[in-house]
This record gives C-alpha cells, structure tokens and sequence, in this order.
C-alpha cells in the first residue's frame, strides 16, 4: 500500500499477538505497548541523517557517525498515544515531547481538541506523530493539521494497528505524511473500532471502562 510501512519484525508481531488477546493484564498491556513502541521507533528512523565527526576512543583517533541536525519530536495523542513514550524515549533520550489532546466525539466521531502543545521550532525537527490505532483517522488528521499549522514539514506517523478505511482517510488528507504500523487490520465496525484489533487502546493501558 503506498504511503504505509508495515513493521514485519518477528518480535512486533509476535508482541502485537500477546495484546490483542483479551485476557492480557493492564501491566502487561502497558508493558508490551512500550516494547512494540521502542521497536517501532528504531524502524521509523532508519533513515535519519548523519554527519561525521572526529573522536577519541581510549586507543586512537577516528571518525564516527553522529545524527545531523536538530533532534526528533515525538507528538502523541492523548491519551493512548503516550503509552509508546517511555519506549520511544529509550531508544531517542534526547527527543523533545509535544502533546495534543483529542478526543472523540462519541456521537460524530469527529476529533475535538482540548489541549495542545509543542515545540517552537518544528519547521526545524522530524516530528513522528504516535497513536496506537488508526480508526477513522479523524484524530490522526486533526493532530497533524495542527501541527502543521505550527510549522511542522517532515512528519510521520506511527500506529500499533490501522484500518483501511484510516489509511485512506489520512493519506487523501495529508499524502506527504508517511505512515508506519505494526498490521492493517480487516475494517471498522459500526462504532468506528478496527476490527479485529484489540479493542479501546487506552482503556486496556490504563484498566478503564
């Protein structure tokens, strides 16, 4: 599918498996969104630039490699987006953070905001978007407007699980906005969930109903 990463890994897929089972625990949920969220990230900047630089090791000069420019921010969306956090943040310590508050109208569906902020300099920074599902995209396009409206240019997005009827929904939206997922599930049902999925991601992280 143009535009969209699927992230093969033996190891996410095998982690994806263990958090659509719905005996999981909250712990153990939680825990396996931060592994897949840390393993996603390594994927998603595989491609980060470089430059050399000149340093001593305890036996001799020489020349290593470094990431050139400005360091990544990493925008998810509240809540469940900040569950790939602490992984993400493992992997990348010095990336900055941005929070965007969406949340769904239950009715609509559609994406409404109470909360959102961010670095003043995106223009300048890879920002990667996190959320762990790609439903409807409404929210996912909502977040990106806004970064964009903020300078944001070189975005990409990250899910745990998109649906078909998302990826098209967010890739006529915005089709400079490469997405990356760890499976692309069969369709939405009724109610706007992905199907089979794995149910409300942020109702299993944090054990709410």
């Amino acid at each position: 599918m143009q535009g969209v990463t699927v992230v093969d890994h033996p190891l996410v897929q095998h982690k994806l498996t263990l958090m659509r089972d719905k005996e999981r625990s909250t712990k153990g949920f939680r825990q396996l969104l931060n592994e897949i969220g840390m393993l996603l990230c390594y994927e998603v900047t595989r491609d980060l630039p470089i430059e050399r630089i000149q340093i001593e090791t305890p036996m001799t000069t020489m020349e290593g490699a470094q990431i050139a420019g400005k360091k990544l921010v990493l925008a998810p969306i509240l809540r469940a987006g900040v569950g790939f956090l602490d992984g993400m943040l493992t992997l990348v310590p010095a990336a900055r953070v941005a929070h965007i508050g969406l949340y769904r109208d239950p009715e609509s569906l559609q994406a409404v905001e109470y909360y959102f902020k961010a670095p003043s300099d995106l223009a300048d920074r890879m920002v990667l978007v996190l959320d762990p599902m790609l439903a409807t995209a409404n929210s996912a396009v909502a977040a990106i407007e806004r970064l964009k409206e903020r300078g944001a240019k070189d975005l990409r997005f990250v899910c745990l699980l998109a649906a078909p009827e998302g990826i098209e929904r967010l890739r006529s939206a915005h089709p400079d906005v490469h997405i990356w997922t760890a499976a692309i599930d069969e369709r939405l049902n009724d109610h706007g969930y992905i199907v089979p999925g794995l149910g409300d991601a942020g109702d299993r992280m944090y054990g709410t109903r």
